[in-house]
């Protein structure tokens, strides 16, 4: 099996895969990995799986030596960190690779793999990122916005009267008090900023179809109203992961 570890900054995504196909999936803290807890939690998500690759994607740099010292502890495995330079199944057209977070190579592969290109990944994480592929299978650059729950925690944060409020969806347009109103601005408003982001990619990609895959903790619930999304697959940047893992390994 294939342990792939996608470390975000709220939280790790764990996966266990066969060559095939993501079978199981956990998350953890990434704090875990500071507290020294997630030692424990990854030996309980393994089980009695044998491990014989071990892949991550981390856009936590500070949390990254951790990893690899908790890895190295449990399996003597060389372990495979996805960035630019071993990256394998798409190439990549952009100014600096080395500044590519590894979580938006790994879902550039995955799209570039099941749908081809041109594509589109759009990631409802901490940010909303959209990751393009061009139609010559090439990472070649995104979009970043604020994540949904970051805006809405900004607002508590920085008002006297604005509650903290849970995402979820309202079918309301005009908020007849200030939850629904921030729920509006939110999931209305961020539906409204991902249609028309996408209406520009196709017009720069001269795609009249644009495959748009949705993935990370809100895109189900984004993507219910947005005929303009393709599929949701949660996990798309674990599936990404494990393809260059497998691609690895064939080249060697």
């Amino acid at each position: 099996m294939i342990l792939l570890l996608d470390i975000g900054n709220t939280h790790t995504h764990l996966g266990l895969a066969g060559l095939d196909r993501v079978r199981r999936q956990q998350n953890i803290r990434t704090a875990a990995w500071a507290d020294g807890t997630a030692a424990k939690q990854i030996a309980a998500f393994t089980g009695r799986a044998a491990v014989e690759a071990v892949a991550l994607a981390s856009v936590v740099p500070r949390v990254t030596p951790l990893v690899r010292r908790v890895i190295e502890k449990h399996w003597p495995l060389p372990c495979l960190e996805l960035n630019s330079k071993t990256v394998r199944g798409i190439g990549v057209d952009y100014p600096q690779p080395g500044t590519i977070g590894a979580d938006r190579l790994a879902n550039a592969v995955a799209v570039r793999h099941h749908y081809g290109a041109p594509a589109v990944v759009v990631d409802f994480g901490t940010a909303v990122t959209f990751d393009v592929v061009n139609r010559s299978g090439n990472y070649a650059g995104g979009i970043i916005a604020p994540g949904l729950a970051a805006m809405t925690d900004y607002l508590h944060e920085k008002t006297a009267l604005l509650p903290h409020i849970k995402i979820r969806e309202v079918k309301q347009i005009i908020g007849k008090n200030t939850e629904q109103a921030m729920l509006i601005g939110a999931v209305h408003g961020y539906r409204g900023l991902v249609r028309e982001l996408i209406a520009q990619l196709k017009r720069e990609l001269r795609a009249r179809r644009l495959p748009v895959v949705a993935t990370g903790g809100y895109a189900a619930l984004m993507a219910a109203k947005l005929p303009e999304i393709t599929a949701v697959e949660p996990l798309l940047t674990l599936e990404g992961l494990r393809l260059v893992v497998v691609a690895n390994q064939l080249a060697t």
